[in-house]
């Protein structure tokens, strides 16, 4: 059993509504045979597709192979929420980066922002930007230490794109009324997922890259020259980027060890016309304070699509009843709306919440655990990896630094230990501490 097949179609997306609502893009042929590229991908996320893309862009030639579908994995079926900074707090990165660094990673985290809006700009995605992320605050000190954070990020950074928003304010924005305050960040926003995967993949295939579905890889042969096997053939490249998040499995362990593959959810209403200023008053995306985080927003036909929930094994459990507690905790009014979709994916984490930036050989990079923070950090990460591949590896360097312990008890035993961790915050959560 592995997270590629244990709960999806093979060659099909989830029945999600992004999946519903996609842009049409005919499938990529499945590798067959034997290739030869200077950079062999590994994953057609935005991790894979952006490395692609850049890499074509400076004239290498580059082959992706994909197991699934591009856009299969997490890029295709997240919140959608493009944030700002890095997963971790600034506080958090100034203890262990040091300020300097800190300031680095923070520059970084603008700059992919910003690459998320160029992408879209430059080749015409239909995935447009929509600013405003709201963080909403189940308790006073949350409040208060939103509020302050917003203060340092302005004060030491520069950043005033966040607004501070009291009782009152944040239930002018969301309307149930249930959030102590919490703030808005104005420069933050959210995308159509799906979409913006598939965008990519077109803008690297019209930059050269060529693209195969269907094309689990099974094997990786080190060396000199890396070869690549899949079902159908293999790949000769003289670089490989792993891209595959928390879709790598056991491939390679130096990575497993790091990199925990984790479940989530998401669910999507009938469209609520409008019943729909009853969630939001703006449109704006939301993320809450819960340690296994609620997220949601409004679709473009207003549906609510709130997302939610967490699982560790290989099996989705019932999803319904894994996500709509949460949502009707906080909108009780939308009990009984219509569910028409309901979905989950895979990501991944690491133990510090910091991404894995790893050089598993000489010729061999990685990207991945982005925690929950991954449409713009991933895509920067493709762009850093085609840079450190050019010989340009400072930034690699730079995020590479970051700790990423390896998960107590080794791969074997990482997943039972997560879930008494997870059981113990989420406890926590029910019982507002």
């Amino acid at each position: 059993m592995n997270l590629l097949h244990a709960n999806d179609r093979a060659g099909e997306y989830p029945p999600s509504y992004y999946a519903a609502t996609r842009l049409p893009l005919a499938p990529f042929p499945a590798l067959q045979g034997a290739a030869r590229a200077d950079v062999c991908i590994i994953g057609a996320g935005y991790t894979g597709l952006s490395a692609a893309l850049h890499l074509s862009q400076r004239g290498y030639s580059v082959i992706v192979l994909e197991a699934q579908r591009v856009g299969f994995g997490a890029s295709g079926r997240n919140g959608g929420q493009v944030g700002s900074g890095q997963r971790n707090d600034q506080d958090d990165l100034e203890r262990v980066a040091g300020p300097q660094n800190a300031r680095r990673l923070w520059d970084l985290a603008e700059e992919a922002k910003s690459l998320v809006k160029t992408l879209i700009a430059d080749h015409d995605i239909p995935a447009p930007f929509r600013h405003g992320i709201a963080h909403a605050c189940w308790t006073e000190a949350q409040v208060r230490h939103a509020h302050d954070y917003a203060e340092k990020l302005r004060r030491d950074y520069g950043y005033a794109e966040i607004e501070p928003l009291d009782r009152d304010g944040m239930a002018r924005l969301i309307p149930s009324g249930v959030f102590k305050g919490g703030e808005i960040d104005r420069g933050a926003g959210h995308v159509h997922p799906l979409n913006y995967a598939l965008g990519l993949a077109k803008a690297a295939s019209g930059a050269g890259a060529v693209i195969h579905e269907g094309a689990e890889v099974t094997r990786i042969d080190q060396g000199a020259k890396v070869t690549v096997h899949t079902g159908g053939g293999h790949v000769t490249a003289d670089h490989v980027i792993l891209a595959a998040n928390g879709y790598l499995g056991g491939l390679v362990p130096q990575v497993a060890a790091r990199v925990m593959p984790i479940n989530n959810f998401i669910v999507a209403t009938e469209p609520l016309g409008d019943r729909a200023a009853q969630v939001l008053s703006e449109p704006v995306a939301v993320a809450d304070t819960r340690f296994v985080v609620n997220y949601w927003r409004l679709s473009e036909d207003n549906r609510l699509l709130f997302g939610g929930g967490e699982s560790y094994g290989w099996r989705f459990p019932d999803i319904l009843k894994t996500v709509t507690p949460a949502l009707y905790d906080i909108y009780p009014a939308l009990r009984g709306t219509r569910i028409d979709y309901a979905w989950g994916g895979t990501l991944a984490i690491t133990m510090t919440r910091n991404p894995c930036f790893l050089r598993v050989a000489p010729n061999i990079l990685s990207a991945s655990g982005y925690s929950g923070h991954g449409v713009a950090l991933a895509t920067l990460a493709g762009k850093i990896m085609a840079e450190a591949v050019a010989g340009q590896a400072e930034r690699f360097d730079l995020m590479a630094s970051l700790p990423t312990p390896r998960f107590p008890g080794g791969v074997a035993l990482r997943w039972p230990m997560l879930v008494l961790a997870m059981t113990w915050y989420s406890l926590r959560d029910r019982l507002g501490l």
